[in-house]
Order: C-alpha cells, then sequence, then structure tokens
C-alpha cells in the first residue's frame, strides 16, 4: 500500500493525477491529509482526503510514500513531522520515495537523493543535494521515483506502476489512458 500526502498548497494535478493512475492500476493506495481530511491545493480546489496524519501507521503492506509538488504543499509537507517519520521509515527499509515538482527537495534536504539520479521542477535543482541531475520528465533511480512537474504527472503515475507491478502492466494501462 502507498500513502499519498497532501498538504495545504498542493499541486492539484500533480497528486489527483497521480492517485488515479495508481488506482487504475488497482495498486491499494490512500490519500493522507495533514492536519485534516480536507486539504486545499494551490489553485484553491478542496479535497478530502481517506485518512489524515493522525490515522497513518507504518504498516507491515506499506510500499512507500508520494509527496506531489506545489507550493506552499511542499514546504507544509516537509515541516509535517508525520510526513517525515514516514519519509525516514520508507528510506530506512528501502520502501518507494516517490516526489514530484518541488517535492523532491524534501528528500534532498534529507540527504537520500545524493548520489542517486533525480529530477525537480526547474529552479529546485540546487535544494536535490549530492543529486546527478536527469534530463528527463520522469526518472527512477532503484526504489527513488521523482518527476519535474505537472505536466509529467500522468507518467509518473505510470513509472510508480512500472515499478510495483512491472513494465508490461504499465505499458498497457499507457495505451489505455491514450498518454505518450
Amino acid at each position: 500500500m502507498f500513502y499519498i500526502f497532501f498538504a495545504d498548497g498542493f499541486e492539484e494535478v500533480e497528486a489527483i493525477a497521480t492517485l488515479d493512475v495508481i488506482r487504475r492500476a488497482k495498486i491499494e493506495i490512500k490519500s493522507v491529509g495533514t492536519g485534516s481530511n480536507v486539504v486545499t491545493g494551490s489553485h484553491g480546489m478542496k479535497f478530502i482526503c481517506d485518512l489524515t496524519d493522525s490515522d497513518v501507521l507504518t504498516e507491515n503492506n506499506l510500499q512507500g510514500v508520494i509527496l506531489p509538488g506545489g507550493m506552499p504543499g511542499t514546504t507544509n509537507l516537509m515541516a509535517n513531522p508525520v510526513v517525515n517519520n514516514f519519509i525516514d521509515y520508507c528510506f530506512k527499509n528501502n520502501l518507494f520515495l516517490c516526489a514530484i515538482c518541488a517535492a523532491p527537495m524534501i528528500l534532498g534536504k534529507k540527504g537520500i537523493l545524493n548520489g542517486r539520479k533525480a529530477i525537480c521542477f526547474p529552479g529546485f535543482e540546487d535544494e536535490l543535494l549530492g543529486a546527478e541531475i536527469s534530463d528527463n520528465f520522469v526518472c527512477r533511480d532503484g526504489n527513488i521515483i521523482t518527476a519535474k512537474g505537472m505536466g509529467s504527472a500522468v507518467n509518473f503515475g505510470i513509472e510508480i506502476v512500472a515499478a510495483v507491478i512491472g513494465r508490461d502492466a504499465a505499458d498497457e494501462l499507457k495505451s489505455i489512458l491514450q498518454c505518450s
């Protein structure tokens, strides 16, 4: 199971498209609101999450966490102790750490990207401490998957699907979704 964390100021398309793609692949995922189950995106859209950060536990079936970008959503995620505990738990246990847009900077500031390939929204590269910056819109280095921004959200979700259940399943989903 994956948790996708939503904080006020999240980038709506990055979060919703990723969540949708993963659910279409029938991978278990729960949206988690930080502080409340109703979270407001960076463009004023409200989203009702499945859980709140006070409801989640590191479980035996946890596969990883997903961090959507957006501002101030990214800085709000970075300031949340529950989100940080889950990032640390996933890193320690070699689970998936997935971040898009500005959110890879959270992983960078924690030293998780040191020696790894990663990508982020242009202008945040200096925050990816120790990372080799990729030229791709979506980048996977082992259990770490990062993406550039809103326009790459569907392919970010597809790459997570490929990592979890295989490239053939991801390619089939890509064909159904009619994306490049």
